[in-house]
């Protein structure tokens, strides 16, 4: 039921009530209780009666003994009864008889009734119109902003040390704290303080709660609201609550008005099929005028948050609206740390965690993953009735995070199995002998979401940057389980689909966004397709010729089949180990990195010994620090060689 039919709902209960007793007091006037007929006419002939009175059809008497009576003259004649029972003892004075019109009850009465039914019809009525617009109580209050208005209580409000990480973000919109409690400070140096700040970056990353540690900082008001609450079906409606959304801002400045997911309403414009002069459109004009018009905003501060930059309106993002365009990127290995200890504050965790080694296993991971993370780690220990978080959950949490749970109950053929656990090994092993690649972190064939199988790599340390060696590496890597089935087997599945869809995104990405062809040289061909926006990458044409779409193929082609001719070589130069650990996967279904790395070299795998992966891990790290110097000392003599050639000629000529 809707919160419109309760409101109204106590209203007809008391209406109904009021109806009911009313209705019982003007019946108990109208018709009396008291003596009947039968027994007056007894007090009559007995000459008990001093007094008598008509009304209408009720009798109101006396006792000669003093005592009143009532009572309700049947349905006959009154100038009868008078005749047969009162005449001749009135007439001898025996009685004091008096008659009247019938009393009527107040006239307020029968219309309490229609009155009541009316209203209720009304009320009906009403809410049937309410709802039929789609709108309940609000339906008439369209051009009302829809925005809540966020009082920071001292005790409950959110500050900057409650948010882990951000260093250099929280230092910008210091500023904008400084300013909201003393603007006098920067208004005497002449000094424009930014009007809106725009915070950027991936999902989950922390802007909306960044935005509300600015307003718990200042201790002032703030105003929250998502960007698609201004845009209705209704023409003109989102500019109207931009205008009252405004208004309501100044009348409780300073303030801040955050508005998330900014890009629902100030999308580019000229971006739709249907003409430019839409709703939404009409919208964003609204919010330009609000944010730097000719009426000034003093006091108020607009931030808002959205993943996609790119796609906003230029006249948004200049200065004197959004001055600031802060980025809020994904935590590096520090920040994690710090991260891991706030979402764990409340929660036991058991000697074994150590959070700064978590930090180091969950690269690429949002606060928002870190905190699922810990709370799928919480809700597997009480499943197991532990009273502390272990570091094993943590660590299966992370892999559920970004896998899915594991499907021990699926039902999987023998044959199949085979294959996967030689897929999954293929992978392991290529990436073991490849340098460049991270370490093994575990290895299973317990089907996890749509796969088959995981292979999952950890890296020690984040990266910023991918290298062309690097990229070559991932590409061998993700072939590496295609060339086991094929090469063990002597047969290939649909297993290896994702695994050949990503090496072809990464070639293709290598040669027309990377500038990594030897052929083609350092240049972009074509648009980014991945994100199309109507109106604007829409009807683009790809800005080279079918020549150079024939080279792109064939450079994709190659670094696919040097990739593969690579894993090849490798998986069967080390296929004893690709046995050994496809072999104990069907023994076991999971291993863990250092099982793998006992496996690979072929020794005892004992759980308590540290250096079997650290010593693997220093294996790769000295084999890449070795090529790496081999490739700077190759790359100076030639240089230097060249150098020699070219001033030995430039001697020849001068000569």
């Amino acid at each position: 039921m809707k919160r419109t039919y309760k409101g109204f709902g106590i209203y007809i209960f008391i209406a109904l009530v009021v109806l009911y007793f009313a209705t019982r007091y003007s019946t108990s006037v109208t018709q009396p209780e008291g003596l009947n007929f039968t027994e007056i006419v007894g007090l009559l002939n007995e000459n008990k009666v001093a007094s008598l009175k008509l009304e209408g059809s009720e009798i109101y008497g006396k006792l000669k003994t003093g005592e009143e009576f009532n009572g309700y003259l049947p349905d006959i004649n009154k100038d009868d009864f008078y005749n047969d029972y009162l005449k001749d003892k009135v007439h001898a004075g025996e009685i004091q008889y008096d008659a009247g019109p019938e009393r009527q009850p107040p006239f307020y009465f029968s219309l309490i009734g229609p009155i009541f039914m009316i209203v209720i019809f009304g009320v009906f009525w009403y809410l049937f119109m309410q709802n039929s617009q789609g709108g309940g109580s609000k339906s008439m209050n369209f051009g009302k902003s829809r925005a809540k208005m966020v009082d920071n209580d001292p005790s409950k409000a959110i500050k900057f040390v409650d948010v882990a990480g951000l260093k250099e973000e929280k230092e910008e919109l210091l500023e904008i704290v400084d300013f909201l409690k003393n603007p006098r400070k920067y208004t005497e140096m002449g000094a424009r303080i930014p009007t809106g700040v725009l915070l950027v970056g991936p999902p989950g990353t922390g802007k909306t709660y960044l935005s509300r540690a600015v307003a718990g900082e200042a201790n002032v008001p703030f105003f929250t609201i998502s960007g698609s609450d201004f845009v209705e079906m209704f023409v003109g409606v989102g500019a109207s609550r931009v205008r009252d959304l405004f208004e309501e801002a100044k009348k409780n400045a300073p303030c801040i008005v955050f508005i998330d997911e900014i890009d629902a309403v100030g999308r580019r414009r000229g971006a739709g099929l249907g003409g430019g002069h839409d709703e939404r459109e009409q919208t964003l004009n609204q919010l330009l005028v609000e944010m730097d018009g000719f009426s000034k905003n003093e006091g108020i501060i607009v931030m808002a948050a959205t993943n996609r930059s790119d796609i906003l309106d230029p006249a948004l993002l200049r200065p004197g609206r959004f001055d600031r365009e802060i980025y809020v990127g994904k935590p590096d290995v520090r920040e994690r740390e710090e991260i891991l200890k706030v979402h764990t504050k409340k929660k036991p965790l058991d000697d074994d965690v150590d959070l700064s080694v978590i930090a180091k296993r969950t690269p690429g991971f949002t606060p928002a993953d870190l905190e699922n993370m810990v709370n799928e780690a919480a809700i597997m220990t009480a499943k197991d009735n532990k009273k502390k978080i272990p570091m094993n959950l943590i660590n299966e949490a992370s892999i559920k995070v970004q896998a899915g749970p594991e499907k021990k109950s699926k039902v999987v053929i023998e044959k199949e199995r085979k294959l996967t656990a030689y897929h999954e090994a293929g992978h392991a092993v290529v990436s073991r002998l490849t340098p460049e690649m991270d370490p093994v972190h575990m290895v299973t064939i317990v089907p996890r979401g749509m796969a088959g199988g995981f292979t999952a790599f950890i890296p020690e340390e984040d990266v910023s940057y991918m290298t062309k060696g690097w990229m070559k590496a991932e590409l061998v890597s993700l072939l590496g389980g295609r060339v086991a089935e094929a090469l063990v087997l002597d047969d290939i599945s649909t297993g290896a689909s994702n695994d050949i869809e990503r090496a072809t995104r990464l070639a293709r990405s290598m040669v027309t966004h990377y500038g990594m062809s030897e052929d083609l040289g350092p240049m972009t061909y074509g648009t980014d397709d991945e994100q199309v926006f109507v109106g604007r990458d829409f009807g683009r044409t790809r800005n080279y010729s079918e020549e150079v779409a024939a080279k792109i193929d064939a450079e994709m082609r190659s670094l696919i089949d040097e990739a593969y001719k690579k894993a090849e070589t490798l998986l069967k130069e080390n296929i004893d180990k690709l046995h050994r650990v496809a072999q104990r996967l069907l023994e076991v279904e999971t291993i863990s990195g250092k099982e793998f790395e006992a496996l690979f070299q072929d020794v005892e795998y004992d759980p308590d010994d540290d250096n079997l992966s650290i010593n693997g891990e220093k294996e790769r790290e000295e084999e890449l620090s070795r090529e790496i110097d081999e490739t700077i000392e190759k790359n100076i003599r030639e240089i230097e060689k060249e150098n020699e050639e070219k001033k030995s000629r430039s001697d020849e000529f001068g000569e």
